[in-house]
């Protein structure tokens, strides 16, 4: 049975000060002065770290917060037709979750960790207040909004244009981009998600995931040691991700 985390209000330190976090490029607090920033931290709750396992909220529950990612990744993901766990995102340090929820009264799916991980939970009633003080604080929830429609296009466009080593390719060159705008390295990282969840992700099965790898590796396009992986050939990568894709 999946466990689920409790969040609460903490005397703010110097490790839970926005001001302080190094994620500040990549979070809502981008481009708020301290101030803002102030105001925002007021609505903030910390949380104690999240075990692998550990599910936040779940499909059908009555959507209260939001939630951004301090450290780990988290996973969302539905129970498809027979009855299969359907991943339908991956979320990294930075990225905000729940915003998908804002549309109902209830989550849309269900997102646990899938390694060792912190969030920040955040009133979604009170942030939506505080962004209409905040035009700069709206500005970015919309710009969130708006990247999360364009990356479920993206998904559905891999899914429906792309054979099983372009959408591998195209999956590795976006953690890669992901590890760089975190200020890690974009050439050699490790994956935090499973073959499993991959392939749930990507729409195949998990044998054509490591066949998928198996080949990229054997052509010399990126190195494959279980969760480890090394990119070697970026253009060889762009180029195969890039097939069967529409102008």
């Amino acid at each position: 049975m999946n466990k689920k985390i409790s969040f609460q209000k903490v005397t703010p330190i110097l490790e839970h000060h926005c001001v302080n976090c190094n994620l500040n490029a990549l979070c809502i607090t981008d481009r708020l002065d301290p101030k803002e920033i102030q105001l925002l931290e007021s609505i903030v709750r910390h949380p104690s770290s999240l075990s692998k396992g550990t599910t936040l909220f779940t499909k059908g529950e009555r959507f209260q917060s939001v939630y951004i990612v301090k450290s780990g990744c988290i996973k969302t993901h539905i129970m498809d037709g027979k009855k299969m766990e359907k991943v339908t995102r991956f979320y990294f340090p930075g990225d905000l979750i729940g915003l998908n929820a804002v549309n109902y009264d209830y989550y849309y799916d269900t997102a646990t960790a899938i390694e060792t991980s912190s969030l920040c939970q955040l009133s979604f009633e009170k942030l939506d207040k505080l962004s209409a003080k905040i035009p700069s604080l709206r500005r970015k929830i919309l710009h969130l909004m708006s990247r999360t429609i364009c990356d479920e296009q993206k998904m559905v466009q891999q899914l429906t244009q792309k054979n099983a080593e372009e959408r591998i390719a195209a999956f590795l060159l976006s953690i890669s981009n992901i590890f760089k705008a975190r200020g890690f390295s974009d050439t050699r990282f490790r994956l935090s998600m499973s073959r499993i969840e991959i392939a749930s992700y990507l729409g195949l099965t998990v044998e054509t995931v490591s066949r998928a790898l198996s080949r990229l590796h054997k052509i010399e396009y990126l190195i494959v040691d279980k969760r480890e992986i090394t990119i070697l050939d970026f253009p060889g990568l762009h180029a195969l991700s890039s097939l069967n894709s529409r102008a």
